[in-house]
């Protein structure tokens, strides 16, 4: 089982990773807040979706949150890692995903 530590790695790793591709952050032109619930530990991070990549991310939950995620610790490491594919894990309910449709059109870009 993951821990609370390695969630929180793996979420600065995804945004690092994000950050240094520009051609994603041309693809996706969000401004959203953005929270994740990682159930089986049942903690929260959130930050903010800015210019393609994941910005300011802090322990806790933000309710106001445009975008939300929700999945175990192990199935966010294993995302991160390239393990596992994210829409065959939505499409299963491993991950959800609660957005404006527009928004998701748009974060399909990024994975």
């Amino acid at each position: 089982m993951a821990t609370v530590d390695q969630c929180r790695q793996a979420l600065l790793d995804l945004a690092a990773r994000l950050g240094a591709d520009p051609d994603a952050a041309a693809r996706v032109n969000l401004d959203r807040s953005l929270a994740c619930h990682i159930r089986d530990l049942d903690v929260y991070f959130h930050g903010r979706l800015r210019g393609g990549t994941i910005v300011d991310i802090s322990d806790g939950d933000d309710p106001r949150a445009q975008i939300r995620l929700s999945l175990s610790g192990d199935d966010l490491l294993a995302l991160v890692a390239g393990e596992l594919n994210f829409a065959g894990a939505w499409a299963s309910g491993r991950v959800s995903v609660k957005a404006g449709v527009t928004d998701l059109l748009k974060l399909r870009k990024l994975l």
